[in-house]
């Protein structure tokens, strides 16, 4: 049985073990603990995924004005679960938690496109991407 709820005090700690668990930790700051605080710190929305016993199996943490816009800066599913509609029913929470919102956008790993599409996402071929040197 799994659980879903807004935990907007998601420990760094918890996600990061849920992060190496995933596939997400190859793409996120997992070695600097003080940045992945930050992030939850900055998120507006996050929807978390438990077991049975209260383990963290999935997160999906948005920034979001609730009002017209939402990004999904992160959809990890501990790669044991994977497989179950964990992923989707998390988009779908976050979709719930947010009623006036009318446009969810959010970047997929390449490995992950068909996912989206599945779960109901539009691929878009108007996105612009900047990124800074570290």
């Amino acid at each position: 049985m799994i659980t879903y709820a807004i935990e907007p005090d998601l420990s760094a700690n918890e996600f990061l073990a849920l992060l190496a668990a995933s596939t997400l930790a190859e793409r996120r700051p997992v070695d600097q603990p003080q940045r992945i605080a930050k992030m939850l710190a900055g998120s507006d929305l996050i929807v978390t995924a438990r077991d049975a016993v209260g383990h963290l199996v999935g997160v999906a943490r948005s920034v979001t004005d609730f009002a017209y816009c939402l990004y999904c800066s992160d959809l990890a599913v501990d790669r044991r679960y994977q497989g179950r509609g964990i992923g989707k029913a998390l988009l779908r929470e976050t979709v719930k938690a947010v009623p006036e919102v009318r446009t969810h956008l959010l970047l997929s790993a390449p490995g992950a496109m068909s996912f989206y599409e599945a779960a109901g996402y539009e691929k878009a071929g108007n996105c612009f991407i900047f990124h800074r040197g570290e």
